[in-house]
């Protein structure tokens, strides 16, 4: 017993390390918006819409000061979820006016309107990030970091600045087989606002495209068949999983 418990407080300080290590590799420019992202699936959950746009208004804002992240794939994440809670109001509440302020009215069209705003410029922002990233390997990742990733973080040791310049590179390596999915996403969402303005032949499109991205988008593939008058799929066990 002794043993194992030895084992286990081992096994949870090589995991506090661990994480402690990931956290301070993060870019300390952003990391106060890796952490206010954290209440985003709260403030979904609850529906509360108002706290949402005030979230990824600020996350964008601190994005957007540093020139490095202006058009990074975080960006175009921040813009498809503001397209998606626009869409999720303009669903829910159908024809009933909403007032985010308690001035302005925003009706069904003008939530459609708006959410397409902001999943344009977030595909416009993938599809960018991806012509340019999608087919570079490791060392010329590296390469592009070390041009202008570190503009700004001067102070910081070195030892440090390598730490920050490897996360990234890191962090861009996922995204290289995250943002095709991502970008997925976003079609979906724009084949929804296309299939409520009963715009079908450009919601279909969007839906194909979305499934091209990433076969399985299971959102994407049962709007087309419902669309096609085709029944609809059900997710299968590791995808309920996972």
């Amino acid at each position: 017993m002794f043993m194992m418990g030895a084992l286990v407080l081992i096994g949870f300080g090589i995991a506090n390390l661990y994480y402690n290590y990931q956290n301070n590799s993060v870019d300390p420019r952003i990391k106060e918006a890796r952490e206010l992202y954290s209440q985003y699936d709260q403030f979904t959950q609850s529906n509360n819409f108002k706290a949402i746009f005030q979230l990824l208004d600020s996350i964008e804002s601190i994005y957007s000061h540093i020139a490095y992240y202006s058009q990074s794939f975080e960006v175009g994440v921040l813009k498809n979820n503001r397209a998606a809670t626009y869409l999720s109001m303009a669903i829910y509440f159908d024809n009933n006016s909403l007032s985010l302020d308690g001035i302005t009215t925003l009706s069904k069209d003008t939530l459609l309107t708006l959410s397409e705003n902001e999943v344009m410029k977030s595909i416009e922002i993938y599809e960018r990030w991806l012509t340019f990233y999608s087919n570079l390997d490791q060392n010329a990742i590296s390469a592009e970091v070390g041009k202008s990733f570190l503009d700004g973080l001067g102070n910081y040791a070195e030892k440090d600045k390598g730490r920050f310049s490897t996360k990234r590179v890191k962090e861009i390596k996922e995204a290289q087989f995250e943002t095709p999915r991502r970008l997925s996403v976003a079609y979906t969402n724009l084949g929804i606002i296309m299939r409520h303005r009963e715009k079908y032949q450009e919601a279909i499109h969007c839906y194909e495209k979305a499934i091209e991205l990433w076969d399985r988008n299971l959102a994407a593939e049962n709007n087309l068949n419902t669309l096609l008058g085709r029944p609809l799929k059900k997710r299968n066990v590791l995808q309920k999983i996972f």
